[in-house]
């Protein structure tokens, strides 16, 4: 698996991430969520480069232009809560984009051990198009590996692309074993420490919580 880490550039991304782990600005949940949408489209800019394109030719008032773009085949998934903004800054650049949607939540068997399951999946066919798998947190990784192992009941892509924000090693570690080698992850940060409950350290909190509201978990 090839790893993109933003955190190795300089570039607007860190900006913007700096403000998302910020304590006292991601009191602001509209923030949050905006800087979010940001970094999906700052990482679809940056992940665009690596996609195959094909040559458009556009009719101007005075003649013909070519221009090479990206090829249309690809479908934008991801895990809900927390990767809703993260998808709408990616869907903001690939607008021609299908869309899937994946539920995972956490099934606590108890106060710090907890199962992932997969309750929903709303997903087109993924035979042969690049996958983009997008969720905030890449902590444990089981759930990304959940996921990933979901959307093979629809079909086989041709490339995956992974998009988060903040990662844990371990996760990353885990994901790199199971996922293929057509696989890309594309990362803000990576942090070497995770709690027992798997919150990463020192990432930056609940990031679905954040963006949306607390849940009751019972």
């Amino acid at each position: 698996m090839k790893i993109f880490n933003f955190s190795e550039y300089s570039s607007l991304y860190n900006k913007f991430l700096s403000e998302l782990r910020d304590a006292q600005i991601q009191k602001d949940s509209m923030r949050f969520r905006k800087n979010l949408v940001r970094l999906g489209e700052i990482s679809a800019y940056e992940l665009s480069k690596s996609l195959d394109s094909h040559p458009l030719s556009t009719n101007t008032p005075l003649g013909t232009s070519t221009t090479q773009v990206p090829n249309n085949n690809i479908v934008l998934a991801t895990i809900l809560r927390a990767g809703l903004p993260l998808h709408n800054g990616l869907l903001n650049y690939f607008d021609t984009a299908e869309n899937c949607f994946i539920s995972a939540y956490r099934k606590h068997t108890s106060a710090d051990d907890f199962e992932v399951e997969i309750e929903y999946l709303a997903s087109p066919s993924i035979e042969g198009k690049v996958v983009l798998l997008s969720d905030t947190m890449l902590a444990s990784g089981q759930s990304m590996i959940l996921a990933y192992k979901a959307l093979l009941k629809k079909g086989q892509p041709s490339n995956i692309h992974i998009v988060s924000v903040i990662g844990s090693q371990q996760g990353i570690n885990l994901v790199s074993e199971i996922f293929p080698d057509n696989t890309t992850l594309w990362i803000g940060a990576v942090d070497p420490k995770m709690t027992t409950q798997s919150y990463i350290v020192p990432g930056l909190g609940d990031a679905g919580d954040l963006a949306f509201g607390e849940k009751d978990d019972e």
